[in-house]
């Protein structure tokens, strides 16, 4: 997979995307991840990409110009399956959304800045817009790490233990189970001796209904969405 992202301030992803499982994913030529500064389509000799707004409204605003050379010039040079602007207005990330992405071969990523992009931009070129949370930001940059690290850590081949990417949570739409590891006491906390037994239905069986009563409590409208999907015996 390759994913390439536009971005005013590259040097806030670089630390995050040379560390950890994006880092491997790279290391084993998995993900072919490439940050493009926007600045070097800036306008002029001080490399502008910003101005006002029109209307009065407070604050700068991306120039279509600079954009569109930097996308332009991106695009003819492959084709992508999904060009995604983040922006708070956009459909609210979820796993499913990852899982498709993750399936997909090009794709390019379109970080704003300040109050935004040329609505434009967005007209022409935006095939898709992803919002990581009901709140605002000051860039895109870290809600593409939000992005990349999701849809990369699912990609077949990066993580040694793929099952444990596939049971994660919201994988289908439950959140995890408990979780414990050595020693089997902890300042007189026990782990549940299921865990022990070393049975994998009895096992899996727990799982699932702590997972179910999980959700149950404390998210009751995952948990409201999945009864209706699932024939898991209430």
């Amino acid at each position: 997979m390759r994913i390439d992202i536009i971005a005013v301030i590259p040097e806030l992803m670089t630390s995050f995307f040379n560390n950890s499982i994006v880092k491997n994913a790279r290391n084993k030529g998995i993900l072919d991840l490439n940050i493009i500064d926007l600045r070097q389509f800036g306008l002029g000799n001080y490399k502008q990409i910003d101005d006002y707004p029109y209307g009065g409204q407070a604050g700068m605003v991306l120039m279509p110009q600079p954009l569109s050379e930097c996308i332009e010039s991106l695009t003819s040079q492959r084709k992508y399956d999904r060009v995604i602007y983040l922006t708070p207005d956009g459909q609210t990330l979820n796993q499913k959304t990852v899982n498709s992405l993750s399936l997909l071969e090009n794709i390019l990523i379109i970080c704003g800045h300040y109050k935004g992009i040329d609505q434009r931009i967005r007209d022409r070129y935006v095939t898709m817009e992803i919002s990581i949370g009901d709140y605002v930001l000051s860039g895109g940059e870290t809600a593409a790490i939000v992005l990349v690290d999701a849809i990369s850590r699912i990609i077949p081949g990066v993580i040694s233990d793929e099952t444990s990417a596939l049971s994660d949570t919201f994988q289908d739409d439950l959140l995890s189970p408990p979780v414990y590891t050595r020693p089997s006491e902890f300042m007189g906390m026990k782990v549940p001796d299921v865990l022990l037994s070393g049975h994998e239905k009895n096992i899996k069986e727990w799982q699932d209904q702590q997972a179910f009563e999980k959700t149950r409590l404390l998210r009751p409208d995952l948990f409201k969405k999945w009864q209706e999907e699932s024939d898991f015996p209430v």
